[in-house]
């Protein structure tokens, strides 16, 4: 048990990384978040927190952190919804961003919302301006629709990198 001891972390992480990139690949071709990849990656979270004997956040610091992750989607959910009259985020997303919380907390689950809105925002202006070279028209991002999972996704990843860089160096 001494020799695995030490690895969890890592295996923590590079399993939390492998769960990243099921879900976005999963997000790509069939427009679902599977609510199991969500609570795994939820889970991990708490195992590698609890593995490093919480020293980069306590715990309150996880449940705030998927508080904030799930309730700010969520409103935007809702606002989105609202005005759009129709679904403009489905509530994988929301669960993607609670289960984020628990690894990155408060501060680090809002800057992978703006990361990954901002990869979503790159993603979605080149599948306009691809569309655009096919149909040989200009880009059209009118009512443009994309999976948001793969944007978060990699904000999440981005700044689970920088927030645990020297875990990671290590």
């Amino acid at each position: 048990m001494d020799i695995i001891e030490p690895y969890l972390p890592a295996l923590f992480f590079l399993s939390a990384t492998l769960v990243l990139i099921a879900l976005s690949i999963i997000d790509f071709r069939t427009w679902i978040l599977p609510d199991w990849l969500n609570l795994t990656l939820g889970l991990l979270g708490i195992a590698f927190h609890f593995s490093v004997d919480f020293i980069f956040m306590p715990p309150s610091g996880l449940i705030f952190g998927a508080l904030t992750g799930a309730g700010i989607l969520y409103v935007i959910r809702l606002g989105g919804n609202y005005y759009y009259k129709q679904d403009t985020l489905g509530l994988g997303d929301v669960k993607l961003l609670g289960a984020a919380g628990l690894w990155l907390g408060v501060e680090g689950v809002v800057m992978a919302m703006t990361v990954g809105a901002f990869a979503g925002l790159v993603h979605g202006i080149l599948v306009a301006v691809i569309r655009g070279i096919r149909e040989k028209s200009s880009p059209n991002l009118h009512r443009l629709m994309i999976p948001a999972g793969p944007g978060f996704c990699v904000g999440i990843a981005c700044v689970g990198l920088w927030q645990y860089a020297e875990f990671v160096m290590e």
